[in-house]
């Protein structure tokens, strides 16, 4: 009857064009291709006439069971859901809204087109049957097991057993919890919105978009319940490095063309993205001239070493990780940091010193410290905050199943487990009913500190300091007055691996601290930005060596590839450590 009626229905569907429908247990069409569903029902035949039997029958077991666990339906459709919910979350936090319409969407699209769940002939039919073929035995005691046994390992999805078993082998197609983070960085690139991975993770950490508890907010009739939780529900946020490698991955899955670009007029170019990060560490404004000056030298001011393209550049680039090295390599070359220069200059007294209008090294390190283990006791607060109660509740589900399956005596004693349930309850019912004293539900904001006068202030700010006493006049144009310029080995190693963890006993203490300050910021290891500074010295050092014999660029003095020997270019190229002393004139390098 159900065949006669499909076969009958011969209307394409409206939003992949495909013929193919089925009638669910409600009596509705929905396409098997894309799983809409449309107005049109079955009609039924009323038999109420007919005199077949005057004996009233009870539907038992299995339909009521049915009954209580909801509407089945696929993993694609709950994480469509949680997609949605985050858009919108970014929607209200000021991001433009053709972000979610004209960007976000296409991009799901695309997604389930590649992976076959949708909008397209050759749909990924029920994962189940495919898991049953393969292993039938194994699959059909499982499957007896979830339905009869435990109803907690029931799942209201119907692909859920595919999606934990060849998690490994269909990694780029099955979706995950991260990868709507990296799909939700991809469209924010795409888009030029002024919004970074580590800013976008931050509002995640900070439990402004749903992620921990994205679960919660699907309809009432998607439960996630037994297998279910072991996709949708997450314990951490993933790593700035984890999210911005699954970007790249869902790049080359999706065969995405090349993005926008990313002109100096764009919120993402390190040119303005360096001047944001100079604001909230409380360094001088005068700084910016100097970071711009670097990226003309170094030729990083070309929109097309931060625009992906798949075949002229085909890296995505870490805007924020980068504009924080270009600042780092910046001081580097007003400071020298190699724990002697940096503390010399600051003790140099002048008239302006004394009356605080000159920039102070000494004075900014201790006024961004006591920020710094401020702002890390805010975070710790904030994050425990978001931890606290979400996770648990199918954390502890599977925890006590598992137990209670390797230990069956265990089953009788579930005073145990209320016990550990009861303390879990009371724990966070404290922290929610309590307030520290000092502590106001703020909006989220950019900027991880706030200089100012005010009250909640973490300190006075410095942006209108000079530098005055690390600047000089050479040639007519103004030279940093540190003269001497170090840098660890340059040279790429085979293996492709950071060797920071080695190096890191011989690096000097004030540029490490100044790596962990922005490794704080962008919620990433210090390591990163180690690699991505020796990436920004790679160029100015290549650039001398190999872009031609004299080189001048808007009057900055650069140094002649004839005066270096070739013991010095083998030097220059290879690196060398803090022990061999070997400094290059700073003069030379801008």
């Amino acid at each position: 009857m159900c065949a006669r009626v499909q076969a009958e229905y011969t209307v394409p569907c409206a939003q992949c064009s495909a013929v193919d429908w089925g009638i669910s247990d409600e009596g509705r069409f929905y396409c098997r291709s894309c799983h809409n569903v449309i107005e049109r029902t079955r009609e039924v035949v009323d038999l109420s006439f007919l005199k077949l039997s005057s004996r009233v029958s009870t539907i038992r077991g299995p339909r009521k069971k049915q009954a209580e666990r909801g509407h089945v339906w696929m993993v694609c459709e709950g994480f469509q859901f949680i997609l949605k919910n985050q858009a919108d979350a970014l929607l209200a936090l000021g991001v433009h809204p053709q972000f979610k319409d004209d960007v976000l969407c296409p991009l799901w699209r695309c997604y389930l087109q590649k992976s076959r769940q949708a909008y397209t002939h050759d749909p990924v039919r029920s994962c189940k049957f495919r898991v049953m073929a393969s292993q039938t035995q194994q699959a059909r005691r499982l499957t007896a097991r979830l339905t009869s046994e435990n109803s907690g390992f029931w799942s209201g999805s119907s692909d859920t057993l595919t999606y934990l078993s060849a998690r490994k082998k269909r990694s780029q197609s099955l979706l995950s919890m991260k990868k709507t983070l990296a799909l939700i960085y991809l469209a924010l690139v795409w888009s030029r919105e002024a919004l970074t991975l580590s800013d976008l993770l931050r509002l995640v950490n900070e439990g402004h978009i749903p992620y921990l508890n994205a679960y919660e907010q699907l309809p009432e009739e998607m439960k996630v319940t037994g297998k279910d939780s072991l996709i949708f529900v997450v314990e951490t946020v993933p790593s700035h490095h984890a999210v911005h490698k699954e970007a790249e991955t869902l790049i080359q899955f999706l065969q995405l063309p090349a993005f926008p670009p990313i002109s100096q007029q764009t919120l993402m170019h390190p040119a303005l993205l360096s001047l944001r990060y100079l604001s909230d560490v409380n360094l001088p404004d005068e700084l910016h001239p100097w970071v711009c000056r670097l990226l003309e030298h170094t030729g990083m001011m070309d929109q097309t070493l931060h625009t992906f393209d798949p075949h002229n550049h085909p890296t995505l680039p870490r805007y924020d990780v980068q504009a924080a090295a270009l600042i780092i390599v910046t001081l580097k070359l007003f400071f020298c940091l190699d724990d002697m220069t940096e503390w010399y200059v600051s003790f140099t007294p002048s008239d302006d010193l004394r009356q605080g209008k000159v920039f102070n090294l000494r004075r900014w390190y201790k006024v961004m410290q006591a920020a710094l283990i401020r702002a890390q006791e805010r975070r710790d607060q904030t994050r425990g905050e978001v931890l606290s109660f979400p996770v648990y509740s199918f954390l502890s589900e599977k925890i006590n199943l598992k137990h209670m399956k390797k230990h069956p005596e265990m089953r009788h004693a579930p005073s145990v487990v209320c016990a550990g349930i009861a303390e879990q309850v009371q724990l966070c019912f404290e922290k929610l009913t309590s307030c520290p004293s000092g502590l106001q539900d703020v909006g989220p904001s950019s900027f991880i500190f706030c200089w100012g006068d005010e009250e909640e202030s973490d300190g006075p700010s410095l942006h209108h300091m000079k530098l005055d006493e690390v600047v000089t006049r050479r040639y007519d144009f103004l030279t940093p007055l540190n003269d001497m310029y170090w840098h660890p080995a340059l040279r790429r190693c085979l293996c492709y691996n950071s060797h920071y963890k080695e190096v890191e006993a011989t690096l000097p203490r004030s540029f490490i601290w100044l790596m962990q300050l922005f490794a704080f910021m962008f919620d990433v290891k210090p390591f990163c930005l180690y690699e991505e500074v020796l990436s920004v010295e790679r160029r100015i050092f290549d650039t001398r060596l190999y872009r031609g014999k004299s080189k001048a660029n808007a009057g900055v003095l650069l140094w002649s590839v004839t005066r270096v020997s070739p013991v010095e270019a083998e030097l220059l190229t290879s690196g060398f450590h803090l022990q061999k002393k070997k400094l290059w004139p700073t003069r030379d390098l801008l």
